[in-house]
């Protein structure tokens, strides 16, 4: 696990010369083998609220990290910066190269078909073959041909966990991908991604207010509040996880404590 970064901001362009050494800048991207993503001293700021402050954070590669804590806390602004899509900061921050993103809202093009959705942003012409593998691995290979528009709300989901997956990626981020589905078809994906994990073999980061959701994927469970994180705890149940076991609620009875529920 890498250590002792210094409390400064390397700032990259990559399409000049010049390097400004600002106390802004954004995520450095590194193929460190030595973690998926590591930061040191990250600050961040929205006018005068400061959302993190000072947070320090290592990610092994491998490792399903579930972050949790309240509304606002930052959860979603710390995914951001380590997806490269926040670059005013102070600190520094080490992530792996080959990262990508799953949000909330699938954020499919409806003018392109699914398969072409997939492949969507990576170098060179687009690869249909690579496309329609990474839908079968997610149940999706029959909607291929089909326009984002006919797809239900977790067959969006799946098509973006798709998108993210064909860029086969060292950290996987994951920003409450599930709280939009309904109940039913929310434990089927929350399954497949168990699935895809242990399958792939890459870190993820998700972001989530759902305790138990967190336990039953996450093998490290993080709670952010006041800028920093203030409980990092391991997850060792056996999976596939019985939520009714008592380990298992006694473990979810500390966590809402530290989330302020009692």
């Amino acid at each position: 696990m890498a250590t002792g970064f210094p409390r400064s901001v390397t700032e990259s362009a990559p399409d000049t010369d010049q390097v400004t050494p600002e106390p802004t800048g954004v995520a450095v991207a590194t193929a460190a083998a030595e973690s998926a993503a590591s930061v040191r001293g990250l600050t961040k700021s929205f006018g005068d609220r400061t959302v993190l402050d000072g947070l320090d954070l290592d990610i092994e590669p491998g490792q399903f990290v579930a972050l949790l804590g309240p509304s606002g806390c930052g959860k979603s602004t710390l995914l951001r910066i380590l997806a490269d899509l926040d670059h005013e900061i102070s600190g520094e921050v080490r992530v792996a190269q080959r990262r990508a993103v799953a949000f909330q809202a699938p954020r499919l093009l409806p003018w392109k078909r699914v398969w072409r959705n997939v492949v969507l942003g990576l170098r060179g012409r687009p690869d249909r073959a690579k496309a329609v593998a990474a839908l079968e691995e997610v149940g999706l290979g029959h909607r291929v041909d089909e326009w984002p528009k006919v797809l239900s709300g977790g067959e969006a989901q799946r098509a973006s966990l798709a998108r993210a997956l064909v860029r086969e990626p060292d950290l996987l981020l994951l920003d409450e991908p599930f709280s939009a589905l309904d109940a039913l078809t929310r434990i089927k994906v929350q399954a497949l991604v168990g699935e895809l994990w242990q399958r792939h073999g890459c870190a993820i980061l998700l972001v989530t207010h759902d305790v138990e959701e967190a336990l039953l994927l996450a093998d490290r469970v993080l709670v952010l509040d006041g800028g920093g994180i203030v409980h990092d705890q391991l997850v060792e149940h056996p999976r596939p996880r019985d939520v009714a076991a008592p380990a298992f609620v006694a473990q979810r009875a500390e966590l809402l404590s530290w989330l302020g529920v009692h």
